[in-house]
C-alpha cells in the first residue's frame, strides 16, 4: 500500500505528467501540514482554495484536515465581487490561489478586495507570480522544518468526527451563494460507502477532470479513491481529446465526468475514425446529475464497454444519497439514479406540506442521515428553511421512490411548468428528444404564454454532421407526444451556457429563450 500509486497529475500543456505513491503522498502532506501550523493556521480556522486541480489542492484538501482547518471551497469561474462575497461571508482568514483563471487575473481582484476584508490576514500564491501574496508555497513548505512530528500529532489528534470539514459554497441560482458545512464524518463515510457500494479495488484507476472545488472532485474523486487504496488521475480541466488518450496511457478502469463530458467524449472518438485508443480497461462509467439519459448509456456501453455507475447527490448531502445497484439489470441501472446509500433515509413528501407521499407518487424528495450537512454557515435562517428540526433535508428535486427503494429523479422543483393547469416535467421532454439519432442533446425550459400561463422552450444540440431541422423535430415531438408535452418552440443551438462542472445553466437558457421570442415578436 505505501508504495501503490495514489495520484498522477496529467498535464500536457504544462507541468507534464506527475505522480506521488502513498507515502511520498502522506509526506507531503506532513510538509504541508507542518507549514501551516507555523504560518499560524489552527484548528477551526477558514482557509479557502481558489484553484484549478493541481496536485497542491490535493495537498491541502489532506493538510487542512490533517490540522483541524476547514476548507473553504472557492470556485474558479467567480470574478471580483463574487470572490468578495464568498471570502467575507466565510470569514475566511487564509487563502490559497493562483491568479491566472480562464485569462482572468485574480490576483488583481484579491487585491482590491483585501482593504475591506479585515480577517483575510494570510495569503499563499501557489505559483512565483501569484501577487499580492504574503507567502509563496515553497517558502510555506520549508517554513515548517520548525514543527516537530510530536507538535503535528499533538495538533492532529485534537481533530474529532463531528468537527466541519469543509464548507461548499451553493451556486446561488436561488439567491446568494449559502456555505453548507461538512462534517469530516459525513464526507469520509460517504466515500467509504460510495467505494464499497460501486466495489472499487486497490487496483482501480479513476480518471477525472471534474473540479476539486465541488463535492464530486474532492469527496467522490480524491476520498472515493483513498477508501479502495487506488489511484487518482487527474486532469488539470477538461479537454475530450486528452481524456481518451489517457484512457489507454494511463490504463484507466473507471472514469467520472457529467452527461455533457461523456456526449464530448464520444464525439471525439467519432472524429478519431480508425486511429482510436483502447479503451478495454474501462469497467466503471461514473457520472451524476439531476437526470441521466439513458440512451447516452446506452452508447457509453457500447463505445466503452464499461459499467453504468449512476449517483444522485446534492452538496448539502456530503454529497451523494442514491447509487446505481451492481446487482441490477443494466436497464434498471440507466433508467434510475440507484437506491439509497447504507445508512441514508429517503422519503417523497408532498411539496409545500412535507406530508409523506406513498411509493409510486411524484413529491419532493427528502433526506436524512449521518451525511447531512451540518447547516449553512452564518445563515441560521436558511438553514431553518432546509432542514427540519427532525432533520429531514428539502433536496428541491421531484422525484418518485417505487417499492424496491429506487429513485427516478422527476426534475426540479422550480423548473416544473404549469402549462394550461397541467404539471409539465422537462425532463420526460429531453429524455424524448434524446432519442431522435440526430440529436446528443437537449434542454427544456418554460417561457410565459398570456393565454395557458407557460409554454415549453426546447433546445436541441445536434450530433456532428446532422442536418435535421427544427420542424421536422417538432414533427418528431407531435407524433410521439401527447398534445399537453408538445414543445411549441424548438431551436437548435450549437453550444449550452454550462457551470465550471459542466452542468447546464437553465437559467441562462430561460433568458435566452425569453430574449429569443422578443426578438421574433418584434419582426412580426
Amino acid at each position: 500500500m505505501p508504495h501503490a500509486l495514489a495520484l498522477v497529475f496529467d498535464d500536457p500543456a504544462g507541468r507534464g505528467r506527475m505522480a506521488w505513491t502513498y507515502a511520498e503522498l502522506d509526506e507531503g502532506v506532513d510538509r504541508l501540514a507542518r507549514g501551516l501550523i507555523a504560518w499560524g493556521v489552527i484548528r477551526g480556522d477558514h482557509v479557502a482554495v481558489m484553484a484549478g486541480n493541481s496536485p497542491e489542492w490535493v495537498l491541502l484538501e489532506y493538510a487542512l484536515a490533517r490540522i483541524g482547518a476547514v476548507l473553504v471551497t472557492v470556485n474558479t469561474a467567480l470574478k471580483r465581487d463574487e470572490i468578495g462575497y464568498i471570502l467575507s461571508q466565510g470569514q475566511v482568514s487564509t487563502l490559497f490561489f493562483s491568479r491566472w483563471q480562464r485569462g482572468y487575473d485574480v490576483g488583481a481582484a484579491i487585491s482590491t478586495l483585501t482593504p475591506d476584508l479585515t480577517l483575510l490576514t494570510r495569503i499563499c500564491g501557489l505559483e512565483d507570480d501569484d501577487a499580492p501574496a504574503t507567502m509563496g508555497w515553497k517558502a510555506l513548505l520549508d517554513g515548517g522544518g520548525s514543527i516537530s512530528d510530536d507538535a503535528l500529532a499533538e495538533v492532529s489528534d485534537q481533530v474529532c468526527p463531528s468537527d466541519i470539514a469543509q464548507i461548499q459554497f451553493t451556486s446561488g441560482t436561488t439567491g446568494s451563494p449559502k456555505g453548507a458545512m461538512l462534517r469530516h464524518r459525513s464526507i469520509v463515510n460517504n466515500a467509504r460507502l460510495m467505494a464499497a457500494r460501486a466495489g472499487f479495488v486497490p487496483e482501480d484507476r479513476l480518471l477525472s477532470a471534474m473540479p476539486l472545488f465541488h463535492t464530486a472532485g474532492c469527496v467522490c474523486n480524491v476520498l472515493g479513491m483513498l477508501m479502495a487504496g487506488g489511484c487518482l488521475i487527474l486532469m488539470p480541466s477538461f479537454d475530450a481529446r486528452d481524456m481518451v488518450a489517457l484512457v489507454e496511457r494511463e490504463g484507466a478502469t473507471i472514469i467520472n465526468a457529467v452527461p455533457t463530458m461523456y456526449l464530448r467524449m464520444l464525439e471525439e472518438l467519432d472524429a478519431m475514425g480508425s486511429g482510436q485508443p483502447a479503451l478495454s480497461s474501462l469497467r466503471i462509467a461514473f457520472t451524476g446529475g439531476t437526470s441521466i439519459p439513458p440512451e447516452l448509456m446506452r452508447r457509453l456501453k457500447m463505445r466503452f464497454g464499461a459499467e453504468p455507475m449512476i449517483i444522485m447527490g446534492m452538496t448539502e448531502a456530503s454529497p451523494i444519497i442514491t447509487q446505481t445497484n451492481p446487482a441490477d439489470d443494466f436497464e434498471r441501472k440507466i433508467t434510475t439514479a440507484g437506491i439509497p446509500l447504507p445508512h441514508t433515509e429517503l422519503r417523497i413528501g408532498e411539496p409545500g406540506t412535507g406530508t409523506t407521499l406513498a411509493c409510486g407518487q411524484v413529491g419532493e424528495l427528502l433526506i436524512r442521515g449521518y451525511q447531512i450537512t451540518a447547516g449553512y454557515f452564518d445563515m441560521p435562517d436558511a438553514t431553518e428553511k432546509a432542514i427540519s428540526p427532525d432533520g429531514w433535508l428539502s433536496s428541491g428535486d421531484l422525484a418518485v421512490l417505487d417499492e424496491d427503494g429506487h429513485l427516478t429523479i422527476v426534475g426540479r422543483i422550480k423548473d416544473m411548468l404549469i402549462r394550461g393547469g397541467e404539471n409539465i416535467f422537462p425532463v420526460e421532454i429531453e429524455k424524448f428528444l434524446q432519442t431522435h439519432p440526430d440529436v446528443t442533446d437537449a434542454y427544456v425550459v418554460g417561457v410565459p404564454d398570456p393565454d395557458l400561463g407557460e409554454e415549453i422552450f426546447a433546445f436541441v444540440r445536434l450530433r456532428d454532421g446532422a442536418r435535421v431541422g427544427e420542424h421536422e423535430l417538432k414533427q418528431f415531438c407531435r407524433a410521439n407526444l401527447s398534445r399537453q408535452k408538445m414543445p411549441r418552440y424548438v431551436r437548435v443551438i450549437e453550444t449550452l451556457p454550462m457551470t465550471a462542472n459542466g452542468k447546464v445553466q437553465k437559467f441562462a437558457l430561460r433568458e435566452l429563450a425569453a430574449r429569443l421570442m422578443t426578438e421574433e415578436t418584434e419582426k412580426a
